[in-house]
């Protein structure tokens, strides 16, 4: 298995888990966690913010006083409600009825920010792109909504087609802010796949990871687009950290200038076939 794909245990009740020691960066932490009815989880770090998504099933959360149901039918129906807790403020946990099922991350802090829960009012979405590359984004934690360092994104792309285009980067090329960043992919149907590439274009560094239901492709540096295959439609969960705090976490990637004129006319160049005949 390439080192930079993590594939779930769907027999363990943390599914997967990324911290900065298996990863190899500084900031981002990232986890998915299966709760049978009943069961429970609980989460406390001194010295981080944490960010819950739910995946599928429901479940009682209690932070920072706060007590409340996060339930969702699955991620191509509806949008999240998200927990968020300052560092030293506990998550409690505990499934409800049914499974449930959850990404959780976290990211150093000073506590800046309540506990709380966004709403899908406070978020936005923008269908970015165009042709081939068209596809719908979701800013599920990213400004306006405060946060010190987690960003998040959810991203819905059809079938054949891709996302990340123009690719991108953040990893200090170029002037670029230093991010570091997970895909966790969730496919429909869930027997399809999808690839994900990152590579630099000033050292010897290129890697294709191909990914299932349920993995998840990092980020460590370089350039990186995603395309899902003709036979499912693709959504990721992004979750980023790094050197960017508060406000700044607006700042742009650097985008690969060898490919930014599509962004001008995305039928540029396009073909009509049957392109050659007999």
């Amino acid at each position: 298995m390439n080192e930079h794909l993590f594939t779930p245990d769907w027999s363990k009740t943390v599914q997967m888990e990324i911290t900065p020691e298996s990863a190899g960066w500084t900031y981002l932490s990232f986890a998915i966690v299966g709760l049978k009815p009943g069961e429970r989880h609980d989460h406390l770090l001194a010295d981080q913010e944490t960010a819950v998504v739910p995946i599928s099933g429901s479940a009682t959360v209690k932070v920072g006083g706060i007590e409340t149901t996060l339930s969702r039918t699955s991620v191509f129906e509806e949008m999240p409600r998200i927990a968020y807790a300052p560092p030293g403020v506990a998550i409690e946990i505990v499934a409800i009825d049914e499974a449930f099922e959850f990404a959780i991350g976290s990211a150093p802090a000073e506590g800046r920010y309540p506990a709380r829960i966004i709403e899908p009012a406070d978020m936005s979405s923008e269908l970015r792109g165009g042709g081939a590359a068209y596809r719908q984004v979701n800013h599920v934690l990213a400004p306006p909504i405060d946060a010190e360092r987690l960003i998040l994104y959810e991203v819905y792309v059809p079938r054949g087609s891709w996302s990340g285009w123009p690719p991108h980067c953040h990893d200090g090329f170029n002037g670029s802010p230093y991010l570091e960043e997970t895909y966790y992919f969730r496919l429909d149907p869930s027997d399809g796949f999808c690839m994900h590439r990152n590579w630099r274009t000033d050292e010897d560094f290129d890697e294709v990871l191909t990914a299932g239901d349920g993995d998840c492709a990092i980020v460590t540096k370089g350039f990186h687009s995603t395309a899902a295959a003709p036979g499912s439609h693709m959504f990721f969960l992004n979750y980023l950290a790094g050197e960017l705090v508060d406000g700044e976490r607006v700042t742009p990637p650097c985008f690969h200038d060898a490919y930014t004129w599509i962004e001008e006319d995305w039928d540029k160049f396009g073909w009509e076939l049957p392109k050659v005949r007999p």
